[in-house]
């Protein structure tokens, strides 16, 4: 299938699987355990249901709006996720180019395969930092430096990995860091050329912030005890806090006593998420766990919302019960699995476009109009 025939996002993933070895695609496409949380996440915006209006001027859309001081183009930017160039080489910087052309912001991910220094560079001002604290105070401290010195204005701390999720797929392919090449990975590889080529010319991914670490390590378990750390507590969050001078955001919460407590200690917003169904099998969909949190809040901090993003009028869903912004991960990944940086491009484009038409068929001419008012009967009771 061409690029522009691709209708949808499933459809680029469709096109990434047959491009890409299994144990890559499985990697990014993945979840934990028995992956209900990833197919809740999806599942669960399709039961939101919103009501078309109509005999409205909807001649021009307008999907912008400003946040954290910034003016973007559209509600939605790049989630981060960790060894995407493993996904399809290059991904990283193709990626933090597209939200700077298409001026939506993208996050870095502190276990990116690309240094992120060069993915400010290539944002060049869309740029957010994702931050796994480390249990190796040093090496957290070394990335925000990094960090601010590479300007980036807002950092995102992860919340939500006291312990490593269990990735049943990961662990059939038998996945490592460093890579290594088993037989059976090399038949994948083999299997799928275009992939196989590429990833030489770029070189084996790696989880490039951590250079020093991978040297020194000498078992993946190692590597996992120093990034994620399960003593990481609402001290440390405020600390950060106090250290940090940029815009924070905590990236993980799902309960509205933990939204309450990261607008006390000081943050500028929180990102509701289940870390794309990555982390644990048991918990609820994004899109559920939002208007509560959203009634706790009472509009004292910002409200972010990932995991789970397949079509533009999911955007309006979220916004409609209450988040402020969404960010998609795997939607865009998608795209540049199925073609590179013009496949990215086409998952842009594919999601901007329903965005736009749905607008129109809720009678909606801007983004910021979008509210709990157009919630269907069925799901009112569930807004703030």
């Amino acid at each position: 299938m061409r690029l522009d025939r691709a209708a949808s996002i499933d459809d680029l993933r469709a096109m990434a699987r047959r491009r890409i070895p299994r144990f890559a695609f499985d990697l990014v496409d993945g979840g934990a355990e028995s992956e209900r949380n990833l197919r809740r996440n999806s599942a669960a915006f399709e039961e939101v249901e919103l009501t078309p209006r109509y005999m409205r001027d909807v001649g021009q859309i307008d999907t912008g709006l400003r946040l954290f001081g910034q003016a973007f183009a559209a509600p939605f930017g790049m989630a981060p996720i960790g060894m995407l160039n493993a996904f399809w080489p290059g991904a990283d910087v193709m990626l933090a180019r597209l939200c700077k052309a298409r001026n939506i912001p993208y996050t870095a991910s502190s276990a990116a395969s690309t240094p992120l220094e060069t993915l400010a560079e290539a944002a060049d001002g869309n740029g957010w930092f994702q931050l796994y604290v480390s249990s190796d105070a040093d090496v957290t401290e070394g990335l925000v430096v990094r960090a601010e010195t590479a300007g980036y204005p807002v950092m995102m701390v992860t919340a939500d990995v006291p312990a490593a999720g269990k990735r049943d797929r990961d662990i059939r392919n038998r996945l490592a860091v460093p890579f290594r090449f088993t037989p059976d990975v090399v038949l994948q590889c083999a299997l799928k050329p275009r992939w196989s080529l590429t990833s030489l010319r770029h070189g084996t991914p790696n989880v490039a912030n951590y250079a020093d670490l991978l040297q020194s390590a000498t078992s993946y378990a190692e590597v996992q005890k120093t990034l994620i750390t399960p003593g990481f507590t609402w001290d440390d969050l405020a600390r950060l806090r106090d250290r940090w001078k940029g815009r924070l955001l905590v990236k993980g919460i799902l309960h509205p006593q933990d939204a309450l407590r990261c607008a006390e200690i000081g943050c500028d917003g929180i990102v509701v998420s289940n870390h794309g169904g990555r982390q644990v099998a048991f918990g609820p969909p994004t899109i559920e766990a939002l208007p509560p949190i959203v009634r706790a809040l009472g509009g004292q901090m910002t409200v972010l919302l990932d995991s789970g993003i397949r079509r533009g009028a999911d955007l309006l869903r979220a916004k409609a019960l209450g988040a402020d912004f969404t960010l998609a991960g795997r939607a865009l990944a998608f795209g540049v699995g199925a073609g590179g940086a013009a496949g990215a491009a086409r998952a842009f484009e594919i999601l901007e476009l329903e965005l736009v038409r749905a607008l129109g068929q809720l009678g909606a001419a801007r983004f910021a109009d979008v509210g709990p008012d157009m919630l269907s009967t069925a799901v009112a009771q569930a807004a703030p």
